[in-house]
């Protein structure tokens, strides 16, 4: 029986040199795998295929996935890996602040830095809320928490980016937060670079959100 693991645990066997083996059809092997993964579909696993793999070794099972690791922007390899998606095309210098900091303090700091837009954040950098420019504009004495537009609709950073420039187009989104699975903050996505790369990369349109 495979022992069950999380990503944490898969990165440290990866790191001590763990073979890995996809077992998804071989379609979606070539879209995306993770670096160094054979691949040996499910339907193809017999005696035979088994004895070509080290047996002395213990076997683990990555329950939660491919999509879990995309989706704490990890790196992948295979055809999607070369096209834009969202976490690479996010911008990682925008601004952050805290619930407790004063909206003129941020706005002053945003603004310096070329940007009209922060993202609230806790300790452990996970999103909280979003200023665009009319939260920044706000009397610079009233506190981030109260000023923000809380619990912002966010993205994970394997979306293609054709997929992120239709949708944030679609409903008017200037800006939007790309996070982790587990919510931590990956970068701010600008409506006017997802439309520019999608532009330049006609065959990303794999439905992810």
């Amino acid at each position: 029986m495979a022992t069950v693991i999380d990503r944490d645990q898969l990165q440290d066997l990866v790191a001590q040199g763990a073979l890995l083996v996809e077992v998804l059809k071989a379609e979606e092997y070539q879209e995306d795998h993770l670096p160094g993964a054979l691949s040996i579909p499910l339907a193809q696993i017999d005696r035979e295929t088994v004895k070509t793999l080290d047996q002395e070794h213990p076997i683990f099972h990555y329950h939660a996935g491919k999509l879990d690791w995309m989706a704490a922007g990890l790196p992948t390899e295979g055809e999607n890996a070369k096209r834009p998606r969202a976490g690479t095309v996010a911008r990682k210098d925008v601004p952050v602040c805290a619930l407790t900091d004063r909206v003129g303090q941020v706005r002053d700091r945003a603004r310096a830095a070329g940007w009209d837009a922060a993202v609230a954040v806790n300790d452990d950098h996970v999103v909280l809320g979003l200023l665009r420019s009319a939260e920044l504009d706000k009397d610079a004495d009233q506190p981030i928490e109260e000023a923000m537009r809380p619990g912002p609709s966010t993205f994970r950073p394997y979306v293609p980016i054709k997929e992120m420039a239709d949708y944030m187009t679609q409903h008017k989104l200037e800006s939007s937060p790309v996070t982790t699975s587990d919510g931590k903050l990956v970068g701010l996505l600008l409506r006017s670079d997802a439309v520019a790369q999608a532009e330049g990369c006609p065959d990303c349109v794999r439905k992810m959100i």
